[in-house]
Formats: structure tokens, C-alpha cells, sequence
């Protein structure tokens, strides 16, 4: 028992597949969406399994809030403030020339993504080196991306923009295209700018569609009075409302300041020293012992209980003056449960996007199933009217070789005819009378005999003429069998064209989207440079038997016109000799009632055709239901029979194209 328990768990085990299992929330939605577009049936590419990976991990980036505005309005210290710490490089100028994507990290280093692909890292110091627009050599960088051990950043990315009226368009459009993305943004002016006429301009054009998501920040609100600090952001709420959730006055300078100088900031600082060097001597030193860090450990405490013995109301008072709360409470509560829905829906829109472009490069390919379907239905027609126009030239052809072997019949039967000529004859007849008695008279009568001699002469040893004749019929039926021959593939010729046509671009056929399978494409290209072997190999097999079909009637014909026509005429000859002898034997016994028989030309020309075998020459050559017109309506058959199953072959590879498509739009829906 123990032994089939253990093969049933081993054949579950390896077997039975097992329904996979997805964590809550929107980053198990993707993956739910994603095994199911990744399907083994649906022959994924690599791309497409890249793109729903980005697509999990967009669900677990963090939140992106951008920080935009006027060049010279302190973005740069601004963000500063935010992150506590002097990071990013200020200027009076446009200093940020490149997107700055600052995330979190688990040390601080900067990496350069270059137009070409290639990145590069680079100490976090550095990073002026490569946002200064007033240096020539930053057009090959992309964006730049700061990373920082900062907890902020684990549900924050900041999107630091070169502004909306850089001296460069390119700045301008690449702000723009980040503006449309974020989840939030934050639109940073100094007070004494703000409201100026460039300023609305640059808002009508570029803001009208984000207020939910926008904070309006008026920066240096510490070199005003309060009076002309409430005076002006009233002023902005009500000139700019439309474009904005919220205003607040701020002072970045006074957050920076104040925010370096927490004790949470300062012990986070000497936290992060004290581990990286921890970590550097742990790396040099001799592990089986840490006498190397007890040193260093008791810095450590020393400076933490210094920082938090530190009088920090100035700071606190300092931080709240500089109203750098409002901002952050305006990302908690009103950015971020909108950036989460926002996510939510651009990446679900983002993933039914996905299955449109999948279902739209599968109706692609069903497209060129569908032009084949197109071409094969198309074609019948007119290969059953070109079937039907051999038969139409072809039996007028066989009428006329009919005409020649009647017109040999003819002359044979004429010849035959000319050569019957007269003979005397006499027979003994008793006399009548008593005197007469036993007495017989002599009459002389005439009967006809059949010079052969001659007629052999005259039709086929002097000048071969009958002889001539028929070589000239059967040549004439052979270029009907070529002709005919060529005819029938003319018409598989005709259709391979129209196949070929087809194949012609189909065989270079690519997918229009990265994301399609890269397998589907190169199935259908091989289904189209196989067109031979899955379609016009039917059609080509049926032509070379409806040849083979025609050879063997032209070949049993040949045979019968071989048949020996002197033989022939002798026996007809012969028939007529025996005809004259047995009406002279009548005649001589009664002849009051029987007369010497004389054939008739057209009991001649009768005669001839039957020892012939004329009769199946004219059904062969001129019946409505001759030979041609069976094998024509052989053709037409068997090529309609084809037809339909190369079509329903063809329907059925769509077909499995329709059920994915299907499959995919069921994903869609789920999503």
C-alpha cells in the first residue's frame, strides 16, 4: 500500500499541473494576467515576457512625483530639502539639462544611461559633471538616475525635469513627456515670479490637464512678509485654480536647513558611515574575531548620544517656518491614493494594450490565410471555365481528325467501287417443248467481279496514298494530345501564379510589434514558403493524372488506327466477292426471281467503317460524351473535391489563429 501511495504522490507530484498561486493586490494581478498571456500555446516571444516583467515591477516602483517649473525657481534645492541632504547641484542658471530619476538605493552612486544604451556609474559627486547645460559634452546622456539610502525614496521616486522653458526644446519636450506619466507633480515658482505673464503662458500650454495631481509651490516665501506671503498665494489660487489641487508657500532654503540638522537626518548620516565602514573593515580584517569594531562601536553610540542630547527646537521651529510639511502631507494624502488608482489603471490599460496588440498581429496573420482562402475561392471559376474551353477547341480538333479518317473511308469505299467491274457468264437452261427434251440452251448473262488488284494498286502501292492519309490523321490527333496536354497545364500553371503571387510577400512576413511571437511569424513564413508542399502539390498531382489519363485514351486510339487498313479493304473485298458469288448461285437457280448483286458505294463505305471498328473511332471522336468530355468532367470534379480541402485546410490554421484571439480577449476581459 505504502509503495502505490508513493507512486500516486510521484505521479501527482511530476504529473498533475497545480494551479499556481498569486500574492494580493495589483502586482499578483499582473502576474495572474501574465502566466496566462505566456501560455505555452501561444509560443511567447522574449519580448513579450520582458515587457509584463517591467509591467510588475512599474507595480512595485515606487510612487514618481516630478518636480518642475521655471528654470532658476530652486528645484534643485527644493529637492534637496525634501531628501534632507545637499545632493543635487544648484545654480543661477538652468543648471539640470537631463531627467534626474532619484530612487532609492542601498548606497549613494549615480548611473549615466547613455542614447546608445550603454550606462556607466559614477560617484555621487560627480553628478554636476553630468546636469550642467552649460557643458558641451552632455548630449549623449539620456537621464541620469541618483540613488540614496533614504527612506522617503522606498514609496517616493523624484523626477527632477530640465523645466518648461529651457533654453533648450528638447528639455522642454522631455518634461512634457514625463509631466504625462508621473503620478504626481509638483510646480515649484518663487513667489515674486509667480503670476507673471510667461508664467501663465507656460501653464495654459503645458498644465491645463493635471490639476488633480498638481501642487503649486511658491519657493522663497522667507524673504517676504507674511502679509505679502498670504497677498500672493491668494492671488495664485485664484488666477491659477484651474491648474492646480492646492498652493503652498514654502521656503526651501529653511526645510533644507532645518531638515540636515534633524537628529533623525544626523543619525541616519552617522548610521550609514558607520555601516559602510563597518562593512570595508569586515571585508580587510580577520572574521573569526570583531575586536577590530569595538572601537569603532563606541564612536558610534558616543555620536548618537551627542546628536540626540542636541537642542532641535530651532530646527523643529525652523521646519515648521518653512511650511515644507504641507508639501509632504499633500504627497501622503492627496498624490499618492490618486498615483496608486492612476498606476492601476494606466498599467491595466497598459496590459488590455498588450492583448489588442497580440490579437492585432494574429488577425495579421489570419489575414494571410485569409488572402490564400480569397485566392482559392476566386480561381474556381475560372479553372472551370478553362477546363471547359479544352474541351470546347479540343473536340472541334478531334472533329477534324474525325473528318480525315471519314474522308480515308470514302476513298477506300469509292476505290473499292470503281473497281467493280462486269464479266460475262452463262448458265444452261432446259429447252422447253416435247421436241426440246433433255435438251439445254447456253444463256450468256453478266456479273460483276472486284479488280483488288487494282484497288490495292491504286490506294496503297502506287503512291501510298491511303497510306499517306492516315499518317497525316494520326499526326494531326498527336498535336491534340500535346496540345491538350499543354492546355491541362496551363492550368496548373495558371493557378500557381495566383499561389505564387500570394507567396511572394508572405514568405518575408514580420511581425509589426516587438511583443508578438516571434515562432507564430516564423510558422506562417514557412506555411507560405511550404505553399507547395501544403497546397500546390494536390493540384499539381491531379493535373500530371489527367495527362496520364488523356496519353492513355490517345495511346489505346493509335492503336486502333494501327490496325491494318489493307487487311481491312480485304476483308471487305472479300465480304462483296462472297456477296456477288452467293447472287449469281441464286440467280443462275431462279433467275426470274433473284438478280446478280452489285454493291453500292455506301454499302461499300458501311461495310469498311464496321470492319474498322468505326463506329467506337466516331463515339471516341464525336460524341457529345466522347473521351475528352469524360476525362473534363473527371477534371472539374476531382479539382472542385481539392479545392475544397486545401480551403478547409488552410481554414483550419486560421482557425487555431480565431481560437487565440478568442483566448486573448477572454485575458482582456479578466483584466
Amino acid at each position: 500500500m505504502s509503495i502505490l501511495n508513493g507512486f500516486v504522490k510521484e505521479f501527482n507530484e511530476k504529473f498533475v499541473k497545480k494551479e499556481e498561486e498569486f500574492e494580493e493586490g495589483l502586482a499578483g494581478d499582473i502576474k495572474r494576467i501574465r502566466a496566462k498571456l505566456l501560455d505555452e500555446k501561444f509560443l511567447p516571444s522574449i519580448q513579450l515576457r520582458n515587457i509584463l516583467d517591467k509591467q510588475i515591477r512599474r507595480a512595485r516602483y515606487p510612487m514618481e512625483v516630478a518636480i518642475t517649473g521655471q528654470f532658476s525657481s530652486g528645484k534643485s534645492t527644493f529637492l534637496n530639502a525634501l531628501l534632507s541632504k545637499n545632493i543635487l547641484p544648484t545654480g543661477i542658471t538652468p543648471v539640470t539639462s537631463k531627467v534626474n530619476f532619484i530612487n532609492y538605493g542601498e548606497e549613494y552612486k549615480l548611473k549615466i544611461t547613455y542614447y546608445s544604451g550603454a550606462q556607466e556609474y559614477a560617484p555621487i559627486e560627480a553628478i554636476a559633471d553630468f546636469t550642467d547645460q552649460r557643458k558641451h559634452d552632455m548630449r549623449d546622456i539620456k537621464y541620469l538616475t541618483l540613488y540614496a539610502p533614504m527612506d522617503i525614496l522606498k514609496d517616493i521616486s523624484f523626477v527632477d525635469t530640465p523645466g518648461l522653458n529651457s533654453q533648450s526644446q528638447s528639455d522642454t519636450d522631455t518634461t512634457r513627456r514625463v509631466l504625462r506619466d508621473v503620478g504626481g507633480i509638483i510646480w515649484l515658482t518663487l513667489i515674486d515670479n509667480a503670476g507673471k505673464l510667461s508664467e501663465a503662458q507656460v501653464l495654459e500650454e503645458y498644465m491645463q490637464h493635471f490639476k488633480n495631481k498638481s501642487l503649486c509651490v511658491l519657493n522663497q516665501k522667507d524673504k517676504f512678509t507674511q502679509d505679502q506671503i498670504e497677498t500672493t498665494t491668494k492671488y495664485i489660487k485664484d488666477k491659477f485654480g484651474k491648474f492646480f489641487a492646492k498652493v503652498v508657500p514654502i521656503s526651501a532654503k529653511m526645510a533644507l536647513e532645518s531638515r540636515s540638522a534633524h537628529s533623525d537626518i544626523l543619525i541616519h548620516d552617522e548610521y550609514e558611515k558607520f555601516i559602510k565602514k563597518f562593512k570595508e573593515d569586515l571585508r580587510i580584517n580577520d572574521v573569526n574575531t570583531l575586536n577590530f569594531f569595538e572601537k569603532d562601536f563606541e564612536d558610534y553610540k558616543n555620536k548618537i548620544k551627542k546628536i540626540k542630547e542636541i537642542d532641535s527646537s530651532g530646527n523643529t521651529k525652523l521646519l515648521e517656518e518653512s511650511n515644507i510639511q504641507d508639501v509632504l502631507d499633500f504627497i501622503d494624502n492627496t498624490i499618492r491614493p490618486q498615483a496608486a488608482e492612476s498606476k492601476e489603471y494606466a498599467i491595466k490599460k497598459d496590459l488590455k494594450g498588450i492583448c489588442n496588440i497580440l490579437v492585432k498581429e494574429y488577425e495579421t496573420i489570419i489575414a494571410v490565410y485569409d488572402s490564400l482562402i480569397e485566392i482559392l475561392k476566386n480561381a474556381e471559376d475560372d479553372v472551370l471555365e478553362a477546363f471547359e474551353n479544352i474541351h470546347k477547341t479540343y473536340s472541334k480538333e478531334l472533329f477534324s481528325v474525325y473528318n480525315s479518317l471519314e474522308s480515308i473511308m470514302e476513298k477506300m469505299a469509292h476505290e473499292t467501287y470503281k473497281s467493280i467491274k462486269k464479266q460475262k457468264a452463262s448458265r444452261y437452261e432446259e429447252k422447253s417443248g416435247f421436241l426440246h427434251k433433255d435438251s439445254y440452251e447456253r444463256i450468256e448473262y453478266e456479273t460483276y467481279w472486284i479488280d483488288s488488284d487494282n484497288v490495292y494498286k491504286n490506294l496503297f502501292y502506287d503512291d501510298q496514298t491511303i497510306d499517306k492519309m492516315f499518317k497525316r490523321a494520326i499526326k494531326e490527333l498527336k498535336q491534340v494530345e500535346l496540345d491538350s496536354n499543354e492546355a491541362y497545364r496551363n492550368v496548373y500553371r495558371e493557378i500557381k501564379h495566383r499561389i505564387h503571387r500570394w507567396q511572394e510577400p508572405y514568405e518575408q512576413l514580420k511581425k509589426h510589434r516587438e511583443i508578438a511571437s516571434d515562432m507564430e511569424f516564423s510558422s506562417t513564413r514557412h506555411f507560405a514558403a511550404k505553399v507547395y508542399e501544403n497546397v500546390l502539390r494536390s493540384f499539381h498531382r491531379a493535373i500530371l493524372e489527367n495527362i496520364s489519363a488523356l496519353r492513355k485514351k490517345f495511346a489505346y486510339f493509335n492503336g486502333a488506327l494501327s490496325y491494318s487498313y489493307i487487311q481491312t479493304t480485304q476483308a471487305t473485298i472479300a465480304h462483296f466477292e462472297q456477296q456477288i458469288a452467293e447472287s449469281v448461285t441464286l440467280y443462275e437457280k431462279e433467275p426470274t426471281k433473284f438478280t446478280i448483286y452489285h454493291p453500292r458505294e455506301d454499302e461499300i463505305l458501311t461495310k469498311l467503317k464496321a470492319n474498322f471498328g468505326f463506329e467506337k473511332i466516331e463515339d471516341f471522336l464525336t460524341s457529345k460524351r466522347n473521351y475528352l468530355f469524360k476525362i473534363i468532367q473527371y477534371s472539374k470534379k476531382q479539382y472542385l473535391d481539392i479545392n475544397k480541402d486545401r480551403i478547409e485546410f488552410v481554414e483550419s490554421k486560421k482557425l487555431e489563429y480565431i481560437k487565440k484571439i478568442e483566448d486573448i480577449k477572454i485575458i482582456k476581459n479578466d483584466i
